[in-house]
């Protein structure tokens, strides 16, 4: 038949593999095998002109190294968010000897689609029926062989969370792309119509086979089109046919094309899937609608932020752990003992004060980063683990997704939204995995504006445990601002609404080993990525006051804390909250505890540090995820907006005679 791609057409596998590639959908987890096969040999870095992560390690196969790639997340090879473009990409530009299809065997029918679609592309496809303990523990039968026969590729089980079947799965990548017959879907006379004008134009060593590339054409895809480099005439052509498909059938290709797909996909898992008779629904199951259904979900969300971050993350990490860090440790030997080397063995004042003294790199970069941060986001890092290692996440995605759109976001966003709780300069990182320019700048401006940090929140919180009414003034106006300003933000800034669709994950009981992996990963990042910001914050403050820059902010802000209705004296700790922002709360705690604070002022001066443009490590941050001129604009904004709601929340609290 013209056009098939032919098992000989596809890429074939070397007795000696030189290249894997994982693919599939998030949460059937790929990462967890991707693990699994390489161990520790993992290198992360961004795929070239994007801010997508992708993994790239090595299999140890006799005496020959094997490069194994793990792609992000994707539903199908016509893609929609950033993350399924890199991954498209990869397998248009890699030249794999052996592509593993991922998926959840629990739901094999829904991810079929997907592995036709790869069969078809020509690649050399490896089916991989992962999480196939969780599938046989409830009850499910896969005829794997019959399978294997109808697709034509080899098809391993594994259950990679305990390395079931990996060994195997290992064993059976050299049968990848080897004398197989690939079978071939019929979209239906008019489809095939267009295939047939289309096909001509895709360019001969495209990387996938050319009917493949001609379907996604059909579909749509402007981003291949330009990929494949196709001219304007040919791009016409192309409309031209996608006009007659939809002329003809009285539906457009995009629609045609993924129906015909999901039917060949229910008729294959209806030949080879048996699910399990319909028995009592399960206490895990029934714990599941709960966490997404909004009467019961939000009761549980309470549970979750009160023992996951308030009293694990704010009272021992915060407490606890900082208290014996910093309070012990730096404050009783590391700084003594650098002030007294310093000023015995250095003459010059500038260099002893860029060292240590009172702003120096050690004695405020190093302490501040290592004895107060690494604490808060290392608990934080555990506490989020578990979370995510249950399967909770994808539940208070669906849970928040509602409320989410109508600041323009969607549940995935939730994401970095918690993880804001723990540290703001690494959600604002991880708002990259966010689907749309709009979405991420959308994100970051709430991040800085209206989520407090685990640290300034622990600070805040017990700065205002005896000042109950003023506390919830201060909860109040800060939740009204963050749904206020995501409202604003999701109408005047251009973009359609953000899509969402989420994989649901099993719950499980998260297991000791992969948290500890998941945490002490996520602490690399945090010295590599984090701990030089801090450094450069001190260099910055000690740039402040040898220069007379610090003073003059100082007095500065003296005009801007009368104009809000607070002392003079809380100038410095906003000054100090720009460089550190558990420091600015520290700094209203003392002033509070010297009684030079009411409860109104406390109020105030709450709100706004809350709202303050955010700490020097963040804005950084932000200026190398969203560009400069941004993140200005960004910090621009937040730093009016705080003291002008500061400037509302005051004169309302005296214009109404309220006295908290």
């Amino acid at each position: 038949m013209p056009g098939r791609c032919h098992s000989s057409a596809a890429p074939q596998a070397d007795p000696s593999l030189r290249k894997i590639v994982l693919v599939g959908n998030p949460n059937v987890g790929k990462s967890a095998l991707f693990n699994r096969i390489t161990g520790t040999y993992v290198v992360v870095s961004n795929y070239p002109g994007t801010t997508v992560e992708v993994s790239r390690g090595r299999l140890r196969l006799g005496s020959t190294d094997v490069e194994v790639e793990d792609t992000p997340g994707m539903y199908s090879l016509l893609p929609i968010t950033e993350e399924e473009r890199v991954a498209r990409d990869i397998l248009l530009e890699s030249h794999a000897d052996a592509v593993l299809h991922v998926v959840d065997a629990k739901n094999l029918k829904r991810m079929l689609p997907m592995t036709l679609q790869l069969i078809e592309a020509g690649l050399p496809v490896v089916l991989v029926l992962n999480m196939i303990d969780e599938a046989e523990r409830l009850g499910v039968r896969i005829d794997t062989d019959r399978l294997a026969r109808s697709l034509g590729v080899p098809v391993a089980t594994t259950a990679a969370l305990t390395g079931r079947g990996v060994k195997e799965l290992i064993a059976r990548l050299g049968e990848a792309g080897r004398g197989r017959t690939l079978p071939e879907i019929y979209y239906g006379p008019e489809v095939e119509a267009a295939l047939a004008r289309v096909e001509p134009l895709v360019p001969a060593r495209a990387g996938l086979c050319p009917r493949a590339l001609a379907l996604l054409l059909l579909q749509g895809d402007e981003r291949l089109e330009e990929t494949l480099g196709l001219s304007a005439a040919d791009v016409e052509r192309v409309a031209e046919a996608r006009s007659e498909v939809e002329r003809r059938a009285g539906a457009p290709a995009s629609l045609l094309i993924p129906e015909r797909l999901h039917d060949e996909a229910a008729r294959l898992a209806d030949e080879v899937f048996r699910a399990p008779e319909a028995g009592r629904v399960t206490w895990a199951e029934r714990l599941s609608k709960w966490m997404m259904h909004p009467v019961t979900g939000l009761p549980i969300l309470a549970v979750v932020l009160y023992y996951g971050l308030y009293k694990f993350v704010g009272g021992f990490g915060a407490g606890t752990v900082v208290d014996f860090l910093e309070g012990h440790v730096f404050e009783t030997y590391v700084n003594p003992w650098v002030n007294d080397a310093v000023t015995r063995w250095i003459p010059w004042p500038w260099l002893q004060e860029l060292i240590g003294l009172d702003y120096g790199v050690v004695t405020l970069g190093l302490r501040y980063a290592v004895a107060i941060i690494l604490p808060i986001v290392g608990t934080f890092f555990i506490a989020f683990s578990i979370i995510e290692d249950s399967g909770y996440l994808p539940r208070l995605a669906m849970l928040v997704d509602r409320l989410f759109k109508a600041i323009g976001l969607n549940g995935r966003a939730v994401i970095p939204m918690t993880l804001g709780f723990g540290c703001d300069t690494m959600a604002t990182m991880v708002t990259r995995t966010l689907e749309t320019t709009r979405e991420r700048i959308i994100a970051t401006v709430l991040l800085a504006l209206a989520i407090p940090c685990s640290a300034q929140l622990g600070v805040i919180l017990g700065m205002m445990s005896a000042e109950p009414r003023a506390m919830a003034v201060w909860a109040a106006f800060v939740i009204g601002v963050f749904l206020l300003i995501g409202w604003l933000t999701a109408r005047i800034l251009p973009g359609e609404p953000p899509m969402f669709y989420m994989e649901i994950p099993p719950l499980r009981l998260p297991r000791p080993g992969a948290v500890a992996v998941k945490t002490l990963t996520r602490m690399q990042w945090y010295f590599a990525e984090i701990l030089p910001l801090f450094l450069l914050a001190s260099v910055l403050i000690w740039l402040g006051k040898i220069t007379g820059l610090f003073d003059a902010a100082v007095s500065g802000l003296g005009v801007v804390m009368r104009w809000i209705g607070l002392p003079k004296e809380a100038a410095v700790a906003f000054l100090f909250g720009f460089f550190r922002r558990d420091y600015g709360a520290a700094g209203l705690y003392d002033l509070q505890s010297r009684g030079l604070l009411t409860g109104n002022q406390l109020a105030v001066a709450a709100i706004t540090l809350t709202l303050f443009v955010p700490c020097i490590a963040q804005f950084l941050v932000m200026q190398k995820e969203r560009g400069t001129k941004t993140a200005l604009a960004i910090a621009g904004f937040v730093f009016t907006f705080a003291f002008g709601v500061g400037a509302l929340v005051n004169v309302v609290l005296t214009a109404l005679g309220v006295k908290l």
